[in-house]
């Protein structure tokens, strides 16, 4: 065998496909269980065996298992070819399970920072990526005409999407095509210094900013830990909600995890999530690095558990596509297509956690989520096989009480008024209401050319949209980035030289220069750490 690698068989559990990380051919592969855990394993006739860790635990892979779900797929691909081979022609196809949920697109490439990790920035690649006004309107059509169910969700990301003169402008356009959540994705370096752009772009209609937080200290987080207390007062004061999303990488930050949630819910008026994020170790790497490095989603749920003594488990999580069943009881009861997050089982999950006396409060804790999903479930076949809806709906009005346990619920919250907004309701504003009581916590684990598998590929809802109109899955579009992100950049992008003589401006001007004692002098960054010793003491 090429490779080398002596691969030690378990349990089966089922067969797959993936790709050679050497070069890149789609082979079989086979997922099985071995002391506790999920592992793939795949062999290439040219180089060799690999095995990768799949999921941290055996037990969280058969429970998140129960929830899997295949989506509608899209009626109206961009791919249109008889017989498309995943992941080679994304398009998306007829291959694909899932309508795109949340769509990215990339503004430029251009960043104010240059991590060391990171290889999507101007510099390196040698040109400027940036969409027009006119490419970035054709892209919002594209998502807006998906058939049977539009996209209505987009996320302008980068680089740095607030290098764009004309950001608020790009802002303004998606929320002219109907998209009711627009989310910047960002490093707050722009922000922290500009709290007027934190108000414009509020006011241009961005719903959340999905700003980078690796951890509560400036070892863990040197990106933007003495900025991010500028961005937070600045959005608190305009009323812009954010999500922390923090790489959570093994023996570097994940001693950190409990600390970053309490210190999110100390600041649940304008922290609306955490959404961590287990390392993609995308580009080749030794196996003792990856091992070294490698973090799964029931780790991190397991480190969250023990740093915060139990207050959130293992169990009050659930994979992302448990939502699915939500969706479609809204869709028998409406007769209108529902939104479906339909995404691989082991792709993500989740939890919403609210506050009681000064601790924290899963949502498993005082309703029967399994119980209550069961019912819905069961109420969705029976207007699927003609019950009426008006019966249904009285029904879960007189049932969905024997579901939530009144004593253990927080005492300020009326519960039964949220979940009949989310049920009955059906709106945006409904569910914002509820996301507004609670502080929502998401895993999403993005592949690598090591774990990959085709399934969860097929699945993806998260998506970026190109330039020449494809819209493609994230681990498809970053993890195999010579077959769409880079193709589609470099086919569009513009020498750098090129483009300093254009705009008469300086690459390296972008580049941000740190005043470290200047940031540490502020009162947000002071505030910052006062949380941050009090989150330590217990008090959040």
């Amino acid at each position: 065998m090429a490779g080398g690698l002596d691969m030690v068989a378990g349990l089966e559990i089922k067969k797959t496909a993936s790709v050679c990380p050497e070069c890149l051919k789609v082979i079989p592969a086979t997922i099985h269980e071995r002391d506790g855990k999920v592992w793939i394993s795949k062999t290439c006739p040219d180089h060799g065996g690999f095995e990768e860790l799949y999921l941290g635990s055996y037990e969280w892979y058969r429970r998140a298992e129960r929830y899997a779900a295949d989506g509608r797929g899209v009626e109206n691909p961009q791919v249109t070819k008889e017989n498309p081979v995943c992941p080679m022609d994304c398009g998306l196809c007829r291959l694909h399970l899932s309508h795109t949920a949340l769509a990215n697109i990339v503004l430029t490439n251009r960043c104010d920072l240059a991590c060391w990790y990171c290889f999507f920035f101007a510099q390196r690649l040698g040109y400027v990526y940036e969409p027009t006004i006119e490419q970035i309107d054709e892209m919002l059509k594209i998502l807006k005409s998906e058939r049977p169910i539009a996209c209505n969700a987009v996320q302008l990301t980068g680089g740095e999407p607030c290098l764009r003169d004309d950001l608020i402008e790009i802002i303004r356009l998606a929320k002219s095509h109907g998209f009711d959540h627009v989310q910047l994705n960002t490093n707050g370096i722009r922000l922290a210094h500009d709290p007027e752009l934190v108000r414009r772009v509020r006011e241009a209609g961005v719903n959340t900013l999905y700003l980078s937080f690796d951890g509560v200290s400036e070892r863990t987080n040197p990106k933007n830990h003495w900025e991010f207390p500028l961005v937070l007062e600045s959005c608190r004061r305009v009323g812009l909600g954010i999500v922390l999303v923090p790489t959570v990488i093994r023996g570097m930050n994940d001693h950190e995890v409990g600390d970053i949630v309490k210190y999110a819910f100390k600041n649940i008026d304008v922290v609306r999530s955490v959404n961590f994020q287990p390392v993609s170790l995308v580009g080749r790497m030794p196996r003792d690095e990856r091992e070294r490095f490698r973090i799964t989603i029931p780790d991190v749920i397991k480190k969250l558990e023990e740093q915060t003594d139990g207050q959130i488990a293992m169990e009050d999580f659930f994979p992302v596509p448990t939502a699915v069943l939500l969706s479609r009881f809204i869709e028998e009861l409406t007769g209108r297509p529902g939104y479906e997050l339909s995404s691989h089982f082991a792709c993500g999950a989740a939890t919403y956690v609210f506050r009681d006396n000064g601790r924290m409060v899963p949502i498993t804790r005082f309703i029967d989520v399994e119980g209550l999903l069961e019912y819905l479930g069961k109420k969705t076949e029976e207007m699927r096989e003609g019950k009426s809806r008006t019966l249904v709906k009285m029904q879960l009005l007189a049932s969905i009480g024997k579901f939530i346990d009144g004593k253990k619920k927080p005492k300020d919250l009326d519960l039964n008024k949220l979940l009949y907004g989310v049920f009955l309701g059906r709106s945006y504003g409904s569910l914002g209401q509820f996301h507004m009581k609670s502080l929502f916590i998401g895993m999403m684990h993005f592949m690598d050319l090591y774990n990959y598998d085709i399934e969860r590929v097929r699945r993806c809802c998260i998506h970026y949209v190109m330039t020449d109109r494809r819209v493609v899955p994230f681990c498809a579009f970053n993890v195999i980035p010579e077959w769409y992100r880079d193709r589609d950049q470099e086919s569009q992008g513009i020498p750098i030289e090129e483009w300093e003589r254009r705009t008469g401006r300086r690459l390296k001007d972008d580049l941000y220069r740190r005043d470290v004692e200047r940031l540490r002098a502020t009162e947000a960054y002071r505030r910052f750490v006062r949380d941050i010793e009090e989150v330590r003491q217990g008090r959040f």
